[in-house]
């Protein structure tokens, strides 16, 4: 039986093999249309045009990670002395600067490397994001559980973006005008509110319990939505006849 392009370019020469994935991979369509998409574009490539050229994309990576495990840190330590939660919003800024900017630099400057940095960019993203749920589960802001649940509902809505990235060609960045960064606005806009209210409604409640239950309620609803969506225009445009 004679061997698929691919097994026969292993088999004679890995060299090869990696040039045929190479050509085969095919960056797919990014769909931005958050509420601050357009300003903050317009401001990541001004800060990208003036970045130093010792700077790399990998740097500006390393450093969102970074910044993300040290919000998720500063939420820990806020336990015990809740000014914490205004380094935690310094990180948070860090974080947007480090995420946002590594693309749009490597774009700018032509030194584009799809596969790697959609591979990295995301693994990234989901340890930071583990990083900042631990943080916010030992806080004493947030319930241990509904921090794990944010952490589910982040992942979930994480592959439901990678399989469409790769069965529909749609890279979608964000979900009814919510991206990263409005979420990292609101998380700094709460960290402000919980030096004042960190209990609610007769100190019955904890803010971020309430924030957390919404958060969680409306990343579900995307997870399912989208996932209805790109569900039905699949099995239509592979319909059996």
């Amino acid at each position: 039986m004679a061997s698929s392009l691919v097994e026969f370019c292993e088999q004679a020469n890995p060299a090869v093999l990696g040039e045929v994935r190479r050509t085969k991979f095919h960056s797919a369509n990014r769909v931005q249309q958050s509420f601050v998409a357009r300003i903050e574009k317009r401001a990541l490539v001004w800060l990208a045009e003036r970045t130093p050229r010792a700077i790399n994309s990998d740097h500006l990576t390393l450093l969102g990670l970074a910044a993300q495990v040290m919000a998720g840190v500063s939420y820990m330590l806020a336990r015990g002395n809740r000014y914490w939660l205004l380094a935690g919003i310094i990180f948070l800024a860090l974080n947007w600067l480090g995420d946002s900017l590594d693309g749009t630099l490597a774009r700018v400057r032509a030194r584009q490397r799809p596969r790697y940095g959609f591979y990295v960019d995301h693994m990234i993203d989901s340890f930071g994001a583990l990083a900042l749920m631990a943080g916010l589960a030992l806080s004493g802001y947030m319930n241990a559980f509904l921090a794990i649940g944010l952490l589910v509902a982040f992942l979930l809505l994480s592959i439901q973006t990678y399989l469409a990235t790769y069965t529909i060609g749609e890279f979608r960045l964000s979900f009814w005008h919510l991206g990263p960064t409005e979420l990292r606005i609101l998380l700094a806009a709460g960290n402000l509110a919980l030096l004042r209210w960190p209990v609610v409604f007769r100190e019955q409640y904890r803010l971020f319990d309430i924030g957390g239950v919404i958060g969680l309620g409306g990343m579900m609803a995307m997870l399912m939505a989208s996932t209805a969506r790109n569900t039905w225009k699949l099995y239509h445009e592979e319909k059996l006849s």
